[in-house]
């Protein structure tokens, strides 16, 4: 867990069991607790690869499955047009990311490339 996320798991220490420094701890003692956080602890939803706690996604069809037997009764419906967006599978696209950079030289160098595509693409 460690190796996947470090500050999520010392996050979720703090947060589960009010444990500051995870480091303090004997190896054994912090592997059970690791073990022992709840399936929505940010750690294991890493791991996991889901974004979302399972509640949410269960709400998120509840609310679909509603608002589409709600527009089944509707002139819409006969003609089949304007059904309503799925929030369920909204929350299940892949969220963009947001690129970051670790100093301005790093930065400076990510715009100008950038700039070089965006020029070569003006050409074509």
């Amino acid at each position: 867990m460690l190796s996947v996320d470090e500050d999520a798991l010392i996050c979720d220490f703090a947060e589960t069991y009010h444990i500051l420094d995870l480091y303090s701890l004997p190896i054994d003692l912090a592997a059970v607790l690791a073990c022992g956080l709840r399936e929505d602890s940010r750690i294991k939803m890493k791991i996991s690869g889901i974004s979302f706690p399972l509640r949410t996604l269960f709400l998120a069809a509840v609310m679909d499955n509603t608002a589409w037997l709600k527009w089944a009764k509707t002139k819409d419906a006969e003609k089949g047009v304007n059904q309503p967006e799925s929030v369920f599978n909204q929350l299940l696209k892949p969220q963009e990311r947001k690129k970051t950079f670790l100093s301005g030289e790093d930065f400076e160098t990510a715009k100008a490339e950038f700039d070089k595509k965006i020029r070569l693409l003006g050409r074509e």
